[in-house]
C-alpha cells in the first residue's frame, strides 16, 4: 500500500502448561516464556507501532506478593523498549548472583516476568489518541485473585455508546466510554457475578473462607461470563484475557472478522493474530495451528485443560479481505497464494489497457508488499507470451527460420524497479506541514528504465485508498521518465465505504472513489442524489441500528466501477503530468475467487458483517456533508 494507514493490532498469548525446570533443563532458560513472547511479538510488529505492552499472571504465590506484572510503552520503540527493560532487571540479578537464573522457586518470588501465563500486544491507534493509559493489557485490579482481569486485543465496536448506557443501568459509573474499557467493564462485571455466586454456592455447602477462594477459581464458568458479556456487542474482535489465579482465554467475534490463531501441545498453548508467527516462534508446521472458529472463545483453565467453547451463535464468516491483501505477513502459505492469485486475476485488465501491447511495455510494483501479487501478475502474463509464442510459431510453419523463431523466443515481460522509496526523506516530511514539494521525492526512480514515449508503465499497488500519494509523489515522479502511458493497478478493488472494525479508514473524505463518485453526480447534473442520502441517513440517525439501511450506497449507483476509476485517473493528473494516466482496479468477484474464505468486502461492497456497519456509513456520510472531521462512532 503506497499509503500506509493504521489498521489491526497485534495479539500474543502464552500458557506455559509444564513446571519451570522443565524449560531449564530442556532449552537451558528460566525465561522461556519470557522470550518466546519477545519473539511472537517481534513477528507481529507490522500489526502495531503506536505502542506495546506485556504481562505476566504467577501461579499460587502466596499471600502478599504480586502476582501480576505489566509492562507497557508508547515510545517510538516501544517493543524493544518493553523488552529492554524488563532484561535489564534480570542482568540486574545476574550480576548479583547468576545462580539466581536457575532458581525457579526463587524468580518468582523475586523477578518480574517469570510466570506461566503471558499476554502481548502490539496497539496501532485507529483514532488518534496515544495515551499510555490506553494501551493494552489493560488490568482490573482486585484483592480476591478470581476478580483480577488482564484483557487485551484487536478490536472495534460500533455500538460503544449503548453498551456505556448498559454499564450504567447494571449499577456501573465508568469513567470512561472507549471500547476497550467497555468491554473491561462488562467482563469484569460477569465475572464478579461469576465469583459472588460460586462463594455462596460453597458457603452454603459449609466451606470455610480460605477455602472458598481456590474452589471458585477451580470452577469459574468462563464460558457463561464471556456470554453474558458479548451478547450485545457489536463489532470486530479477537481478544485475549486472563484471570488473576490463571484461568486465560481467546474469544472471537461471530463473523469472524479479526483474525486469531492457536497452537497446543504437552508444552505450551499459544494463540497469534497471525499463522506464520506460531510457526516461526515454535517451530511447528501449518497444519497444526488452527483457526479459532468465529463465536467461539478457546478456554484455558488453571489446570491446564484446554478446549474450544461456543460463546455467541456464529454469523455469516466475513473474515476481514483486507487482511488477505495487505495487512498480514504475506509467509501465510494462504495468503502468499492468494496474493499471487490477486495478481494474476489482474491480467486480462492491464492487457486491455496496454492494448496488448507487451513489446513496449515495462512492469513494476510499489511498494515492496505489493511483491507477491506482483509475482502472480507476471506468472500469468508469461504464459501469455508463452501462448503468443506456440501461436507465432505455428503460424509460421515451414517457413520458420532462426531468425524469426529467436526473434519469437525473446517475447518476455519486461520487468523493471522504477521506483525506491526514501524511507529517511518520509521519516523526515511527516514533521512538516509545508512538505508537497518534499512528498514529490519519496521515491527515486530509475533512469533509463522507460523509453521516453515509445513505452507503457505498469505499475502494480495493494491498493489506493485516499490517492494523496499516487497524486503528490508516484505519478509526478514516474512521469518524470516520460511513458507514453503509465497504468496504476491495485490489487484491492475501490475503497468506498469507511471501516468500524478496527482499521483506520473511518471518514468517507478520506476516499478518492468517494470523491470521484461525487464530482460524477455533480458534473451529470444529479447532485440532486447527494442531498437525497443526506435526507434518508439523517432520517435513521435514531433508529435502531437493526433497522438502519446503507444509503451511501445510492452515491455510486448512477456509475460503472470503469466510469468511477476513469474518474480517478482525471482527478490522480495534475496539470504538468504528460503521460495518459489509467488506473485499473480488482473486480470484486475476482477478489473473493481469490480469497474464497474470508468474504469480508464492506470497503468495496458497503455489504457491513453487522448491524452497526450501516449505522456508521451513515453517520460518515452526514459528517461529511455537515463539514465534521471526527470518526462516526
Amino acid at each position: 500500500m503506497s499509503e500506509p494507514i493504521k489498521h489491526e493490532c497485534g495479539i500474543a498469548l502464552i500458557r506455559l502448561l509444564k513446571p519451570f525446570e522443565h524449560y531449564l533443563a530442556k532449552y537451558g532458560t528460566s525465561f522461556y516464556g519470557l522470550k518466546k513472547l519477545h519473539l511472537m511479538m517481534q513477528k507481529q510488529h507490522n500489526r502495531g507501532q503506536d505502542g506495546a505492552g506485556i504481562a505476566c499472571v504467577k501461579f499460587d504465590l502466596a499471600p502478599g506478593h504480586k502476582f501480576i506484572d505489566r509492562v507497557r510503552s508508547n515510545s517510538g520503540a516501544a517493543l524493544q523498549e518493553i523488552f529492554e527493560t524488563v532484561y535489564k532487571r534480570i542482568n540486574v540479578i545476574s550480576e548479583k548472583d547468576s545462580r539466581l537464573l536457575n532458581d525457579s522457586h526463587w524468580l518468582k518470588y523475586h523477578s518480574e516476568f517469570t510466570g506461566e501465563l503471558f499476554l502481548g500486544h502490539l496497539r496501532y491507534s485507529t483514532f488518534g489518541k496515544q495515551g499510555i493509559e490506553l494501551l493494552h493489557p489493560v488490568l482490573r485490579s482486585n484483592n480476591w485473585e478470581t476478580k483480577n482481569l488482564v484483557l487485551a486485543g484487536n478490536f472495534n465496536l460500533t455500538n460503544v455508546d449503548d453498551l456505556f448506557e448498559r454499564l450504567i443501568d447494571l449499577g456501573q459509573h465508568p469513567i470512561e466510554t472507549s471500547d476497550t474499557i467497555t468491554m473491561l467493564e462488562k467482563i469484569g462485571h460477569f465475572l464478579d457475578e461469576e465469583n459472588e455466586r460460586l462463594y455462596q454456592e460453597f458457603k452454603l455447602a459449609g466451606h470455610q473462607k480460605r477455602e472458598i477462594s481456590g474452589l471458585i477459581g477451580k470452577n469459574l464458568n468462563l464460558q457463561s461470563i464471556l456470554s453474558q458479556s458479548s451478547k450485545d456487542w457489536d463489532g470486530g474482535y479477537s481478544i485475549i484475557g486472563a484471570i488473576g489465579h490463571g484461568d486465560a482465554f481467546a474469544l472471537r467475534d461471530p463473523s469472524g472478522i479479526r483474525p486469531a490463531y492457536y497452537y497446543q501441545d504437552d508444552e505450551v498453548v499459544v494463540v497469534a493474530s497471525e499463522r506464520p508467527v506460531i510457526q516461526t516462534t515454535f517451530n511447528v508446521p501449518y497444519e497444526t495451528v488452527k483457526e479459532i472458529r468465529p463465536g467461539h472463545a478457546l478456554i484455558i483453565k488453571k489446570d491446564g485443560h484446554v478446549s474450544e467453547q461456543l460463546v455467541i451463535e456464529p454469523l455469516e464468516r466475513k473474515a476481514c479481505s483486507f487482511e488477505r491483501i495487505y495487512f498480514s505477513r504475506g509467509t501465510d502459505v494462504e495468503i502468499y497464494r492468494e496474493r499471487q492469485k490477486l495478481g494474476k486475476a489482474l491480467t486480462p485488465a492491464i492487457l486491455d489497457a496496454i492494448d496488448h501491447d507487451l513489446e513496449n511495455t515495462v512492469f513494476s510494483f510499489i511498494p515492496n508488499t505489493a511483491s507477491v501479487a506482483f509475482q502472480g501478475l507476471m506468472d500469468e502474463i508469461e504464459n501469455v507470451c508463452a501462448r503468443i509464442k506456440k501461436e507465432k510459431i505455428l503460424q509460421l510453419g515451414k517457413s520458420l527460420t532462426p531468425e524469426n523463431l529467436g526473434k519469437i523466443l525473446s517475447i518476455r515481460p519486461r520487468i523493471e524497479q522504477v521506483a525506491v522509496k526514501d524511507a529517511k526523506l518520509r521519516t523526515f516530511i511527516t514533521q512538516d506541514k509545508d512538505r508537497n514539494d518534499l512528498v514529490g521525492h519519496i521515491y527515486d526512480i530509475t533512469y533509463g528504465s522507460i523509453r521516453k514515449g515509445l513505452d507503457n508503465l505498469v505499475v502494480l499497488d495493494d491498493s489506493i485508498v485516499r490517492g494523496t500519494t499516487l497524486k503528490h509523489s508516484i505519478i509526478r515522479i514516474l512521469d518524470r521518465l516520460q511513458p507514453k502511458k503509465i497504468i496504476i493497478a491495485s490489487s484491492a478493488p475501490q475503497i468506498r465505504y469507511p471501516d468500524c472494525y478496527g482499521i483506520d479508514m473511518s471518514k468517507l473524505h478520506d476516499f478518492i472513489a468517494f470523491h470521484a463518485a461525487i464530482n460524477l453526480l455533480k458534473e451529470t447534473n444529479q447532485g440532486h442524489i447527494i442531498n437525497e442520502v443526506y435526507k434518508k441517513c439523517r432520517a435513521q440517525v435514531n433508529l435502531p441500528k437493526e433497522e438502519v439501511v446503507n444509503h451511501v450506497k445510492d452515491i455510486y449507483k448512477p456509475f460503472t466501477d470503469g466510469q468511477i476509476s476513469a474518474k480517478i485517473a482525471a482527478m490522480l493528473t495534475t496539470g504538468e503530468i504528460r503521460s495518459v494516466v489509467q488506473v485499473v482496479y480488482q473486480d470484486i468477484e475476482d477478489l473473493h475467487e481469490a480469497c474464497p474464505e474470508h468474504k469480508g468486502d464492506w470497503y468495496f461492497t458497503g455489504n457491513y458483517p453487522t448491524p452497526g456497519g450501516n449505522k456508521v456509513v451513515n453517520k460518515a456520510f452526514i459528517n461529511y456533508i455537515e463539514g465534521r472531521d471526527v470518526r462516526p462512532y
